[in-house]
């Protein structure tokens, strides 16, 4: 890696794993039922919490708490939490050190969430990001996925 830019190898690697995790969150996106019943109140903001936790995380260049809001299939596949990190910066520029992000009310049923954030980029270009959560058997949420498209509406 030099000056931060992942070597050809690497940037094959890291667009792998970011196309598996996209896919992970359209999987995610195709089991909810049209009538999704909602999320409780504190289910929402628990799914809100770790995606906001990993956004800070990773404006902070902590890798090690931004990886800790994934959960074990994203653990899994990305191996290390520099790893993580790279892989965010090379695949999800947006959402590294976004200038502002706005959080949509997440849907869910079961223990399965989307939560939906639009980004700002420092650029002005605009995002949504679509993450997909799951709760862990010890009740906690983690992302499962994180897909990231450009948007063509203004954010006010």
């Amino acid at each position: 890696m030099k000056n931060g830019t992942p070597a050809p190898a690497s940037r094959l690697f890291l667009n792998a794993l970011a196309r598996l995790l996209t896919a992970a969150v359209a999987a995610c996106l195709l089991q909810f039922p049209a009538q999704a019943s909602p999320l409780s109140s504190g289910d929402e903001q628990g799914v809100r919490a770790v995606v906001e936790g990993q956004l800070v995380a990773l404006a902070n260049d902590d890798a090690s708490k931004a990886f800790s809001f994934a959960a074990p299939n994203v653990r899994q596949a990305v191996g290390t939490a520099p790893r993580f990190m790279a892989m965010v910066r090379a695949s999800y520029p947006a959402l590294y050190r976004p200038a502002s992000s706005a959080f949509l009310k997440p849907d869910g049923h079961d223990d399965q969430a989307i939560q939906r954030v639009q980004i700002v980029g420092a650029d002005g270009s605009t995002w949504l990001a679509i993450y997909s959560l799951q709760r862990q058997k010890n009740k906690a949420w983690r992302i499962t996925g994180c897909k990231v498209v450009a948007s063509k509406d203004r954010m006010a």
